[in-house]
């Protein structure tokens, strides 16, 4: 039983407890090319998240993981089989009903500890801001808080190398074999605007890979996985620390 875990403590240990900061892991079910799982993004945002927080929580933070939400924004992706959508519009209304209990119970600090690139809370946490001034909402990417550069030879964005490793390190019997894997091919946009990044729409996935991955995953292993997690989550432990810490009115220099 870790009491940093929410789903794995209980009540003996929770009625008398005060949290500082709550972690919502949020992912995705989806297609991961053809070698990874579907819950490739759940299975990150969990293991990442408390890891994270046991190292936070040996320091000395009040840190709780919540459960983590398992399917995320796939509206690009209606046609690849059983990937699971939810609107933008119902994320907020779970996050609205998970705040509300937050903030009635004292925990006065959420972090949206978000997974998949589909998956966007900004503008939710603004309107819920004001519907809740006492807490304190943030979100964060876990996947652009480190140069991937340093860990890993190819880039990508989806069930790349920087992915296939970080299965392979944390559940390698949910891995096929790398041969089975696609090479990850992306298809870019014609239109230079979204080519540069400054104008955007959203991709129809099959239409810009064969095997739903973007990213060559052939080069990934269990060992840079594993050394891309200890270093990962000892940086996002900081961060679990530096934001349960914070004095919520004295926030800047």
């Amino acid at each position: 039983m870790r009491p940093y875990v929410l789903a794995e403590t209980n009540w003996k240990h929770l009625k008398d407890a005060q949290f500082d900061l709550a972690i919502l892991p949020w992912g995705a079910t989806e297609a991961h090319n053809y070698h990874l799982p579907y819950a490739t993004d759940n299975i990150e945002a969990e293991q990442i998240a408390i890891e994270a927080a046991r190292i936070a929580h040996e320091a000395g933070g009040k840190v709780i993981v919540l459960p983590t939400i398992p399917f995320g924004v796939n509206t690009g992706q209606s046609d690849i089989f059983l990937d699971m959508n939810l609107n933008p519009s119902t994320q907020q209304a779970i996050l609205k009903d998970l705040i509300t209990v937050l903030d009635r119970q004292g925990v006065h600090k959420l972090l949206v500890f978000n997974s998949h690139g589909g998956n966007s809370f900004k503008t939710m946490l603004r309107e819920l801001g004001l519907v809740f001034p006492k807490m304190l909402l943030a979100e964060c990417h876990w996947f652009k808080s480190m140069d991937r550069s340093v860990y890993f030879d190819e880039p990508g964005d989806h069930a790349d190398e920087m992915e296939s490793s970080l299965i392979m390190h944390l559940r390698p019997d949910l891995v096929l074999p790398l041969e089975a894997a696609g090479n990850g091919a992306e298809k870019k946009h014609k239109i230079q605007g979204f080519q540069e990044g400054w104008a955007w729409m959203e991709r129809e996935w099959s239409a810009i890979s064969a095997d739903t991955g973007v990213g060559d995953p052939k080069a990934a292993s269990a060992e840079k996985g594993q050394r891309f997690f200890k270093d990962l989550t000892q940086k996002l432990a900081g961060f679990f620390s530096e934001l349960a810490a914070a004095d919520p009115k004295d926030l800047y220099d």
